[in-house]
C-alpha cells in the first residue's frame, strides 16, 4: 500500500540541499529506501512530502523505494523486522544491508541526515 504523503511536494525548494541530494544521487541505482508513515500522522504528512521531493531530485528510481503505510496502532508490513516503533522512519539498504535510518525527531531534514550516514566511511574491521 502507497502513501499519500509520499507524493513529492511540488513546491519544494532544493537550494541549500545540494550536497545532501548529489551524496543520495551518487548511490540512487544501488540503494533500497524503505519508507514507514501514515497518512493520518501529522509528522509523516509534515515530512514526507519533502522528503520525496528530494528523492526524485536526488534521482532514486521510483522501484527503488518502498512504502508502507501503517495504522494508528503502528503496526504493518515489516515493523516487527525493522524494529519500527515511531513515524515516519526510512531505512536506507545497500545490498540488502541497513546503511543509513532515520527516525520520526532527527534534528535534521530526512534527506540530509540520510546523506551524512551515507558519507561517513565505512568502519574497518
Amino acid at each position: 500500500m502507497s502513501l499519500e504523503t509520499m507524493s513529492p511536494n511540488p513546491v519544494w525548494n532544493p537550494a541549500g540541499y545540494e550536497d545532501a541530494i548529489d551524496a543520495v544521487g551518487e548511490h540512487a541505482d544501488k540503494l533500497t529506501v524503505r519508507v514507514w508513515g501514515g497518512d493520518w500522522c501529522k509528522d509523516c504528512r509534515a515530512i514526507l512530502p519533502d522528503f520525496a521531493a528530494a528523492l526524485d531530485e536526488a534521482g532514486v528510481p521510483e522501484n527503488r523505494i518502498e512504502e508502507y503505510a501503517l495504522d494508528q496502532d503502528k503496526q504493518g508490513e515489516l515493523v516487527a523486522e525493522y524494529d519500527i516503533e515511531y513515524i515516519p522512519t526510512v531505512v536506507i539498504e545497500r545490498d540488502g544491508e541497513e546503511v543509513a535510518r532515520f527516525v520520526e525527531d532527527e534534528p535534521e531534514p530526512p534527506i540530509v541526515h540520510l546523506a551524512e550516514q551515507l558519507d561517513a566511511p565505512e568502519p574497518t574491521n
